[in-house]
């Protein structure tokens, strides 16, 4: 496995988890508005929780019944022709200035590329995506599809029944120690970054770790 690539689905969904977080008036993006986002535009995550007899309306509304919206400006209008959306971040937040991550959020992707590895998957779908919101137990979006009791191990096992694959084997003691004693065989992870003025950057790291690193510094 040569490196890690976020498929389409999953720059579509990350672009829209930044404008469900203007909806919601808030600065910063979470991991409710993460799982908004993988609640529609297909892939397999959607059908996963689907499959799992949970309705994606359903776990819409637990969101927005669980999260508090930011405070309205008196002052922004929606009848721009950029629309809602437009004019919360025109009003409220600085044109070009993206919406930091959470810690929570950035743990997601962390363990989404974990998610990944371990599957030996050499990209980043909206399944793993969907399985590291799960396992950042904490978060908003984890504790919402818990509610639903939906669990990460449900959800891998709908995950690995749509993909037609099984759970690869854990590594022997004696390989363990082999990954461990030489962490430059970690795979590489190409992180694909969208800038605020449009531009797409593709950016690759050695291990996850920097990756994640990487992600930290954005939003400073």
């Amino acid at each position: 496995m040569n490196g890690y690539n976020f498929t389409e689905r999953v720059r579509r969904a990350l672009s829209r988890a930044r404008e469900e977080a203007l909806a919601l008036r808030h600065e910063y993006v979470g991991t409710e508005h993460i799982l908004l986002a993988l609640l529609e535009g297909g892939g397999v995550a959607q059908a996963t929780i689907e499959n799992l007899g949970v309705s994606t309306a359903d776990v819409r509304k637990k969101v927005f019944d669980t999260v508090v919206p930011g405070r309205e400006d008196s002052t922004s209008s929606a009848e721009t022709s950029g629309g809602i959306l437009e004019a919360i971040a025109d009003t409220i937040f600085p044109r070009g200035r993206d919406l930091p991550y959470t810690s929570r959020a950035k743990k997601v992707l962390e363990l989404a590329m974990s998610e990944a590895r371990n599957l030996h998957h050499s990209y980043v779908g909206t399944e793993h995506l969907l399985l590291g919101v799960m396992r950042e137990a904490r978060g908003v979006g984890a504790q919402v599809l818990a509610s639903f009791g939906v669990s990460v191990q449900s959800v891998r096992e709908e995950v690995l029944r749509l993909l037609g694959t099984e759970l690869p084997e854990r590594p022997t003691a004696i390989e363990t120690r082999v990954r461990d004693d030489a962490p430059d065989q970690e795979a590489a992870i190409t992180l694909v970054i969208e800038h605020p003025d449009g531009r797409i950057e593709a950016r690759k790291f050695r291990r996850s770790g920097d990756a994640v690193s990487f992600l930290n510094g954005l939003e400073r």
